[in-house]
């Protein structure tokens, strides 16, 4: 766990350098570098969504998945969550969102395949460098996003650790579970979703994100059922 703890760290430092020089950065600046982050986010998708070794089961996963999400509607649920956030803590500043910055944040930190199997690494190899990784670039993102969306990115630092925590914390209980090709299925769905992620922040579209994210989790199911078919599909 403690590259999660780390993630976590650097979670909260991003939201509050970010938050603390939000007032000097002008809006056109922080906007073009949300494009660029929204960018790279995108190239970080691609490159992760190629490593998936079998297309049905990323089809299967994400339509299955998506249902589930949008039924639950869990986008809404952590929109609701962010704004209950935001009444507690914003103390009538209406310009800034801290809903906004929380959903943003969580999303970014947590989907995806740095994500999934660095979490997974942690957990079934005791192997913390992923996480390490992306906690620094979580470090830089971070307050990017804080300086457009303020404080609510610090407060993401609490669904690092539920996500990433019990993402580590399940891995354990599946050592020796779990195949190469569940875990590569598992970082081809939640790269797919963070390419959705990235295209939000660039400002192409307003997906909602959080339900596709049951998607994740069903891909080393889909791959055990497809495995158990008589024929190869």
């Amino acid at each position: 766990m403690l590259g999660v703890l780390v993630n976590m760290i650097t979670a909260v430092l991003g939201g509050l350098i970010g938050t603390l020089f939000k007032k000097g950065i002008p809006e056109k600046i922080t906007k073009a570098v949300m494009v660029a982050v929204g960018l790279c986010v995108i190239y970080i998708g691609i490159d992760g969504a190629l490593k998936g070794e079998n297309t049905l089961v990323l089809i299967i996963s994400m339509l299955v998945g998506t249902l589930i999400g949008s039924l639950i509607d869990i986008d809404d649920k952590i929109n609701r969550l962010g704004l209950f956030v935001e009444k507690k803590f914003n103390k009538g500043e209406k310009k800034v969102s801290i809903a906004e910055g929380f959903v943003t944040a969580t999303l970014l930190f947590c989907v995806g395949s740095m994500t999934v199997v660095g979490s997974l690494n942690a957990g079934l190899l005791g192997d913390n460098q992923m996480l390490y990784t992306k906690a620094i670039l979580d470090l830089v993102s971070g307050t990017v996003i804080a300086t457009s969306c303020g404080i609510g990115v610090v407060f993401s630092a609490v669904s690092v650790l539920v996500i990433q925590g019990g993402i580590v914390l399940l891995a354990e209980q599946l050592n020796g579970i779990l195949t190469t090709q569940a875990i590569n299925e598992m970082t081809c769905v939640g790269s797919v979703i963070i390419i959705a992620l990235g295209l939000n922040l660039v400002g192409i579209s307003k997906f909602k994100v959080a339900n596709f994210m049951p998607a994740i989790f069903l891909a080393p199911l889909v791959c055990i059922l497809l495995n158990l078919l008589p024929f190869s599909i």
